[in-house]
């Protein structure tokens, strides 16, 4: 009897999932495979927010596999040495496994196919399953990656993407003990993040990531190109940490977008292509995830009573502070609210993005180190941004994107009384008028911090 491993990581789903349908054509029995990664736990990952969603997603697909015949095993220790013991206890001739594009990815696949090959086994790294467009397929002229985006997307437009893959009708799962799913409070052990988990986290799982599908492209999606930067509208799709845990895969979402064909689905791809570029750079400069992608040779501020005014939201700056706001309360927020609290990080305080892209990897359901550190180092100059000097003003960014105030007023509760107008004229009122308000002062003068940013950016 053949058996294989598929070994589970950011691929929580039995639908369209490459490395369970390989594993089952590869042998007669597999074994769905998930470890509870102490080394995840050291790398400074396992915050509360990612830990409860990972929970109710390793439960659900639990479910699934149950609902086939099968089950998920589940491991705890080092990746490495327990699925090599899962292997070596079942006779798994080979292991299945998404490629991975961050150091720690590229160095756990590099581990696992010296210690399987030690022992004559074999390990299968399967590259559609987490992006659609495999990084590093797609490269210009004599470079390793694109650098730019726009470049990269007229490639990925035309790339012949694979197809769907069905969910498995049955899953037979040799016998092989396991330990038995893991709490929340287990998988946040060591937790880095400072602060309780997020009151307002949504539920993981690839039920309700095939739910939230189903709902996004029967209406919202039509209108996305209108209204994806709208505050108030909350209408971008909210999927993105079903794809970070992958209990949605990337490849049918984008079928099922284009095949609509329409203006709202033609900007949902744009940012679909946008999380295969930032993968495909990441897997080139792996040390772009904590180092400047280019450097301006930047001198940051360590300007401590800053930096913890923009953690807990109180700026003066009423979209800032709702932004930030909004991401301690459900570990998530839309695209251009990350934007605004990014550039008022690094061009308005001058702080290093790290310190920014790391208290957002703290509270993100959908914290990805692409993703994440790529978008901080474009609004930060130091990535790929072909305007790094740019400066978004959180005035002009409230009034266009906010203009009735409705965002600012829904999370930051002591300014609900103010009609639309005044909202936006907050960080502007005399000390009098301010007295009434149970909030902040600006902690700092917008042209000032421009100038300043402009001098110190141009020094370096």
């Amino acid at each position: 009897m053949r058996v294989s491993v598929a070994l589970f990581t950011a691929d929580l789903r039995v639908y369209d999932n490459p490395v369970l349908q390989a594993a089952l054509r590869d042998a007669e029995r597999v074994v769905p495979l998930f470890v509870v990664d102490t080394g995840i736990r050291r790398a400074g990952f396992a915050v509360p927010n990612r830990a409860a969603f990972l929970a109710d997603s390793l439960a659900d697909l639990d479910a699934a596999l149950r609902a086939r015949g099968g089950r998920l095993v589940v491991r705890v220790g080092d990746v490495v040495e327990e699925t090599c013991r899962v292997a070596a206890q079942t006779g798994a001739a080979a292991v299945h496994i998404a490629g991975g594009v961050s150091r720690y990815a590229a160095r756990r696949e590099d581990r696992l196919r010296v210690a399987l090959a030690g022992d004559r086994r074999e390990l299968r790294v399967h590259d559609t399953s987490l992006t659609a467009v495999p990084p590093g397929v797609l490269r210009p002229a004599g470079k390793d990656h694109f650098a730019v985006f726009t470049p990269y997307f007229r490639r990925w437009e035309s790339f012949p993407v694979r197809g769907v893959l069905p969910a498995p009708d049955a899953v037979r799962v040799p016998d092989v003990r396991s330990a038995g799913l893991p709490r929340t409070e287990s998988l946040a052990s060591g937790a880095t993040s400072a602060g309780p988990m997020s009151p307002g986290l949504p539920a993981g799982g690839e039920s309700e990531a095939r739910r939230r599908l189903r709902s996004w492209l029967s209406g919202p999606l039509a209108a996305y190109d209108d209204q994806h930067d709208d505050l108030a509208a909350d209408a971008t799709s909210r999927l993105s940490p079903y794809l970070h845990f992958g209990c949605l895969s990337v490849t049918e979402l984008l079928h099922r977008a284009r095949a609509q064909d329409n203006p709202g689905a033609r900007a949902f791809v744009r940012q679909l292509a946008w999380r295969d570029f930032h993968h495909q750079v990441l897997a080139a400069r792996p040390d772009a995830a904590d180092h400047d992608y280019r450097t301006r040779h930047d001198r940051w501020r360590r300007a401590t009573r800053d930096i913890e005014a923009w953690q807990d939201g109180r700026t003066g700056y009423p979209v800032v502070d709702a932004a930030l706001r909004q991401l301690r309360h459900e570990g998530w927020m839309p695209g251009r609210a990350r934007l605004l609290a990014a550039s008022f990080l690094t061009k308005t305080l001058y702080v290093d993005w790290r310190v920014g892209a790391r208290h957002f990897l703290d509270l993100l359901v959908d914290g990805d180190v692409a993703n994440n550190q790529l978008n901080w180092q474009w609004v930060a100059g130091t990535g790929t941004d072909t305007r790094p000097n740019r400066i978004l003003n959180p005035l002009v960014q409230a009034r266009r994107f906010d203009p009735h105030g409705e965002y600012v007023r829904r999370w930051l509760p002591e300014l609900r009384h103010l009609d639309a107008t005044t909202v936006h004229r907050v960080p502007r009122l005399d000390e009098a008028t301010r007295a009434g308000l149970d909030y902040p002062p600006p902690i700092v003068d917008l042209a000032e911090a421009a100038e300043r940013f402009r001098e110190r950016r141009g020094a370096g």
